[in-house]
C-alpha cells in the first residue's frame, strides 16, 4: 500500500491515502473517524455508508463525516482525502461549499455524486495537485491545497444539486435553498435536544407553518419527518456500534421517557430497538 501523505501545521491536518481491495483494513478502521472525508471511488466498488449499501457503476465521490463507512470490495485504486475543521471549514464565507454544506449532513442522507469521464479526469488532476503540494512542502502549500479542496467541493456541489434536488429547488439559488441548507445544518447540531419543528423555525426566524409550507412547496419531506429521520439514524448507529442499553440511548437523544422512545422507534421502523440490533442487515442497496 502506498505511504500516506500528510500535511500538518499546528492544529491543521490533511492527509491523502490511496488504497485498493488488498488494503481495506486501514481505511475501514477508526483512525479516520473524526475527520471530514472525501473519497474517490472507481466503478465496481461495494461499500456501506451507515445503513445503505452501494455498488458503484461509475466513478463517484463520497462525502463522509461521522457516518459509519465500510468498503467491502473494489480492485482499482481509490483515494481517501481526509482533513479536520481547522484545516478547512469556510462556512462563514460560502455556506454551500462549507464543511457542513450541501454535501455533508444533507437531509436526504445522500453522500455521493457520480462522475462522467470528463469530471473524473478533472477530479483526479485535483487530487494529483494536492499530492504534489504535500510532497513539495513549499511555504505556500497550505493555501494551494485548500484551493484544490475547495475546487473539488465546488464541482461536486454543482453535480450533487443536478443529480439529487428536484427542479424547483435546483433553480432556487437564493433564499429557498439557504433555508434548506440551514435547516440541515441546524438539525445536525441540535437533533439530540430539539425535537419540534417550532425549535428549528425559531432558529430560522419564521413561523413553523411557514417552514412546513416551504418544504412542501419544494416537494421535500416535512420538517417533522426529517427531524424524526435524523433521530432514528443516530439511534440505529448507537444500537449497532456501541454497547449502550436502549434506556441510555433514549436519554442521549433527549428523551426522558425511554418507553416513549421505544414506541417511536418501533412505530417508525417496524422493529423494537432490541430486535433491530439483533436482526440488522445492511439495509437498502443502491447501484450507482
Amino acid at each position: 500500500m502506498p505511504q500516506p501523505l500528510i500535511f500538518e501545521d499546528h492544529y491543521k491536518r490533511l492527509g491523502l491515502e490511496k488504497f485498493s481491495e488488498a488494503h481495506l483494513e486501514n481505511i475501514n478502521g477508526n483512525q479516520f473517524r473524526m475527520y471530514i472525508k472525501v473519497l474517490f471511488i472507481p466503478a465496481n466498488y461495494e461499500l456501506t455508508v451507515d445503513f445503505n449499501h452501494y455498488l458503484t457503476k461509475k466513478p463517484s465521490l463520497f462525502f463522509v463525516t461521522n457516518q459509519h463507512l465500510t468498503i467491502e470490495k473494489g480492485k482499482e485504486e481509490a483515494t481517501l482525502l481526509y482533513y479536520n475543521r481547522d484545516f478547512y471549514c469556510i462556512q462563514i464565507h460560502d455556506k454551500e461549499v462549507a464543511c457542513d454544506g450541501l454535501l455533508f449532513h444533507n437531509i436526504f442522507e445522500i453522500p455521493f455524486v457520480e462522475l462522467d469521464d470528463s469530471e473524473t479526469k478533472q477530479i483526479k488532476e485535483l487530487f494529483q495537485n494536492i499530492e504534489y503540494e504535500i510532497e513539495q512542502k513549499e511555504s505556500s502549500a497550505e493555501e494551494m491545497i485548500r484551493t484544490y479542496v475547495k475546487q473539488i467541493i465546488i464541482r461536486a456541489t454543482r453535480k450533487w444539486k443536478i443529480q439529487n434536488l428536484n427542479q424547483e429547488l435546483t433553480k432556487n439559488t437564493g433564499n429557498e435553498l439557504d433555508i434548506f441548507r440551514d435547516f440541515s445544518r441546524y438539525l445536525e447540531i441540535h437533533f439530540r435536544v430539539k425535537h419540534n419543528v417550532s425549535d428549528y423555525a425559531d432558529l430560522l426566524h419564521m413561523a413553523p407553518k411557514t417552514l412546513t409550507h416551504k418544504f412542501k412547496s419544494l416537494k421535500l419531506e416535512s420538517p417533522n419527518q426529517l427531524i424524526i429521520n435524523r433521530i432514528l439514524l443516530e439511534a440505529k448507529r448507537l444500537l449497532l456500534y456501541t454497547d449502550k442499553p436502549v434506556k441510555e440511548i433514549a436519554y442521549d437523544l433527549g428523551y426522558e421517557d425511554p418507553a416513549y422512545f421505544n414506541r417511536l422507534f418501533t412505530n417508525k421502523t417496524g422493529n423494537t430497538p432490541a430486535n433491530f440490533k439483533k436482526n440488522y442487515f445492511s439495509g437498502k442497496k443502491y447501484n450507482i
